[in-house]
């Protein structure tokens, strides 16, 4: 199962991604705002996500998936990393560099041969 190394590198991996020492640990923002956390101890994780999807992962596996304190009322999905399934860890942090990023920058990302198969959205 993946690290808070792994995580890391995950997340550094999109187009314009910077980790951010904030509040005691590490977050992950691109142009300045914020998709994803990494907690101190490297243990969890924290991803921007809409309600429905959190909803639904916290609903379908909740010793996995949970509301995050503070950022939860947001749509934000707490991961517990020892737990997670690293396809679908890449996978949400995609989704929330995606939910993140300016279009143009997706959009060249997406051209250049980037995303997930099967997650990049119509349009």
């Amino acid at each position: 199962m993946p690290d808070g190394d792994q995580f890391r590198a995950i997340a550094l991996a999109f187009p314009e991604a910077v980790e951010v020492e904030t509040w005691g640990h590490p977050t992950f923002r691109v142009r300045r705002r914020m998709f994803a956390t990494l907690s101190s101890d490297g243990a969890g994780a924290t991803v921007k996500a809409d309600r429905m999807a959190q909803e639904a992962l916290v609903g379908s596996e909740p010793e996995t998936f949970s509301v995050p304190a503070y950022v939860g009322h947001h749509g934000w999905v707490g991961i517990a990393l020892e737990r997670v399934d690293p396809v679908e860890l890449r996978e949400l942090v995609e989704e929330a560099w995606r939910m993140t990023a300016p279009k143009r920058v997706v959009a060249a990302w997406e051209a250049a041969g980037g995303g997930a198969e099967g997650s990049r959205r119509p349009g």
